[in-house]
């Protein structure tokens, strides 16, 4: 590469004249995007269905960046207000998706009606067809960049109780490598991020519930899980989103339908 080619290296990763929609961003992984990109100079739509946390963040992201943010309080697990959220897009469409919102709920698979399935299947999954979906329609001459949100246990599933949570992020691979085989060539570039333990407020949360109610299964899967990690402990938000900023930046240009894993070591241990 001769010194002509050469670009600096705060030209790319910076996100700046771009917008950026990230769903499940009132906090823990979405939170930690949404900094980022607006540190990278990003403007943002912010979507997710806790109205109070969402307001927190963006007055947070404003008051420190500068940037312009827009919030979207949104059900995702019904498509009718996916088909809303779009329809107020009109005309300012994204330039990046990050499908980040998700549940992570432990139930032992002969306890799981439809209803609990359906919910698993509409949240985790399903939104993030549609919103991909719909970014490319909208982006069909332009292109755009889709980053999506997987799990460890959707290739080596670990923890007990969550079969249901498995097959919606396996999902979310295969969805993800279709799209960049067959929009690759139509300026859509398509990545997954594959989180393991990752220490979000809804983690913490498990945790204290699991000693409280001394839940032995999730505490004995939590133990286990920590030992045959090679860094020895759980993950940040930030660890998570500072990979995604790198896959939504001109630093990735040439990374297409690739996994990638942050987790620690977990996978390879």
């Amino acid at each position: 590469m001769g010194l002509k080619d050469f670009i600096p290296l705060k030209e790319m990763i910076s996100l700046k004249g771009k917008v950026a929609l990230v769903t499940g961003s009132a906090s823990g992984i979405g939170e930690a995007i949404a900094y980022r990109f607006a540190e990278a100079e990003a403007n943002l739509f912010l979507v997710d269905i806790n109205e109070e946390n969402l307001k927190k963040v963006s007055e947070a992201i404003s008051s420190r960046f500068g940037t312009k943010v827009e919030n979207y309080v949104i059900d995702l697990s019904k498509k009718e207000s996916i088909d809303k959220l779009w329809e107020s897009l009109k005309g300012k469409e994204p330039d990046i998706l990050v499908n980040n919102a998700g549940i992570y709920i432990f139930k032992d698979f002969l306890d799981i009606d439809e209803s609990f399935l359906e919910k698993n299947l509409a949240i985790n999954l399903k939104s993030a067809f549609w919103m991909c979906q719909y970014m490319v329609k909208k982006r069909a001459n332009k292109g755009g960049i889709i980053v999506n949100i997987g799990s460890i246990e959707a290739i080596l599933p670990f923890a007990s109780g969550l079969v249901h949570y498995d097959i919606t992020k396996s999902g979310i691979i295969s969805m993800s490598r279709a799209l960049a085989r067959e929009y690759g060539k139509k300026g859509f570039r398509v990545n997954v991020v594959v989180p393991g333990g990752i220490e979000t407020p809804g983690v913490k949360e498990k945790k204290r519930d699991a000693f409280l109610k001394l839940n032995i299964n999730i505490i004995k899967s939590g133990m286990n899980y920590l030992s045959r990690l090679p860094l020895g402990r759980l993950g940040k938000p930030d660890e998570v989103a500072r990979v995604v900023l790198f896959l939504s930046s001109p630093l990735s240009s040439y990374i297409q339908g690739a996994v990638i894993p942050v987790d620690g070591g977990f996978l390879s241990a």
